[in-house]
């Protein structure tokens, strides 16, 4: 018998409370118990389990918002280890991130980076020119060193899902439109701000003639954060006048429907979207606003949503740090973001980022970052699943793009998040935070079950 016990706590599992009905299903699970080495795995139902301590209620009537996905920045430095794979390795692994059916994962959202970002292998724009010259009539505009590399990624992960939502993001905009004339730091020149509107927009046509479509622009990476190679030091204010006056009447004129998201940097600030959305001028151009947090609370997107309720919120980078710990990364991780940041009205959650190789390359030098560890590793056609891989599958398999978020409270030590497919399945995604092992009811007003989830393991549910 104390055998036998020691072999169900591995497990998560559940049992109705009531009769279901023939329409009614009891819930596929899939758990993460890094204690005892349980990486996303589907598990089977128990004989029984121990006496419920608490009670998480689900209303699906109480809706919140829609979902756009799950996933990870494809840097250009992922792509190129990705391309760097034989092709049959290469294509395994893109159907294992990016198909949505039931033996892969289903990434459904990708950031890329607009130029270079210091996870390129070097840095560039899509117009540089020697020292001193300028190119206002951007004649010079090529997507240069993405055509090798990140574009070919694109396009076949694009023949596996091409519903894929993708944000581009700028780092940098060239070193001539710049203050300093470097790729680190500095801040837009006035002078260029027209020109520089103008490269989105080529941007995105550019991208579209590759037949892909950008889905959205956040105007700046981290625009108080000038120390990355390459960046740009943009204060709200900058920003603020640059779409108002320059980057929304140039999509405007060019006829162009992606969305313009600002801010894209820490829950810290939550003020540098806010003075921006308060400026009608502004604000019409504006679908929403981005957070990264390296600082601050995941709380403080609740605070950009009520004070404009009508404009959306994304999560757009977290990384994960080199060698990685799968314990602390993936209960950290599901709890301020997949679980923290939904339940804070954002629309996605995007890890950074996808792919390095061993000695986490490549980067730029100077202020890249040299120790960023990818959702995989890769090494020549061998992969390893890093945590990030399993913090975006707890979320991005089950919860669908068009999904909604509805209500559930949370009972101490149980944080959790559920959500209506477009399917009409509900899924709950729930993490133990005690130390014990934690037995609970989950309820609907249609049925109820009990659930067993050992301490700091993560679960999706879905029924």
């Amino acid at each position: 018998m104390q055998n036998h016990y020691r072999l169900l706590v591995l497990y998560a599992f559940c049992l109705p409370l009531n009769v279901l009905t023939a329409q009614q299903k009891m819930p596929g699970l899939w758990l993460t118990d890094p204690a005892h080495n349980i990486f996303f795995k589907p598990q089977p139902a128990a004989v029984k389990g121990a006496t419920p301590t608490a009670d998480i209620r689900i209303d699906p009537s109480e809706q919140y918002q829609s979902i756009d996905g799950f996933g990870f920045t494809l840097t250009g430095g992922s792509a190129q280890n990705i391309m760097k794979m034989s092709a049959g390795a290469r294509s395994a692994l893109i159907r294992e991130l990016f198909a949505a059916d039931s033996d892969h994962i289903g990434t459904s959202y990708l950031r890329v980076s607009i130029g270079a970002s210091d996870l390129s292998d070097h840095v560039f724009s899509y117009d540089d020119l020697p020292a001193g010259q300028t190119d206002t009539g951007l004649v010079h505009f090529d997507l240069g060193p993405d055509k090798a590399d990140l574009i070919p990624v694109l396009k076949m992960i694009l023949r596996i899902n091409p519903s894929i939502r993708i944000l581009g993001s700028p780092w940098s905009p060239p070193v001539w439109m710049k203050t300093n004339g470097d790729a680190r730091g500095g801040s837009l020149l006035p002078q260029y701000y027209g020109v520089y509107a103008r490269y989105f927009v080529k941007y995105i046509q550019a991208m579209r003639r590759e037949g892909i479509r950008i889905d959205a622009v956040t105007v700046q990476n981290e625009p108080l954060h000038p120390g990355n190679n390459p960046s740009l030091l943009m204060p709200a204010s900058e920003q603020g006048l640059f779409v108002k006056e320059y980057l929304g009447p140039a999509f405007r004129k060019a006829g162009i429907d992606t969305r313009i998201i600002i801010y894209d940097h820490n829950a810290d600030k939550p003020d540098y979207p806010i003075s921006i959305l308060n400026d009608p001028a502004a604000r019409k151009f504006i679908d929403g606003s981005a957070f990264h947090l390296y600082g601050g609370r995941i709380e403080a997107l609740s605070k950009v949503h009520d004070a404009h309720p009508d404009k959306n919120l994304y999560f757009t980078e977290q990384w994960v740090g080199a060698p990685g710990n799968y314990s602390k990364d993936i209960a950290w991780h599901v709890e301020q973001l997949i679980i923290g940041a939904t339940r804070n009205w954002s629309r996605n959650v995007l890890e950074w980022n996808l792919a390095s190789d061993p000695q986490y390359n490549p980067h730029t030098d100077r202020g890249g970052c040299t120790s960023c560890l990818g959702a995989v590793t890769i090494d020549h056609d061998n992969i390893t699943r890093n945590p990030s891989y399993y913090i975006i599958a707890h979320a991005a398999k089950w919860v669908r793009p068009g999904s909604y978020r509805i209500g559930s409270n949370m009972p101490e030590g149980l944080p959790n998040v559920a959500f209506r497919t477009p399917a009409g399945l509900l899924v709950l995604i729930v993490e133990n935070t005690g130390a014990a092992e934690r037995t609970f009811t989950v309820s609907t007003p249609a049925a109820s079950f009990t659930c067993s989830l050992p301490a700091g393991a993560v679960a999706t549910l879905s029924w």
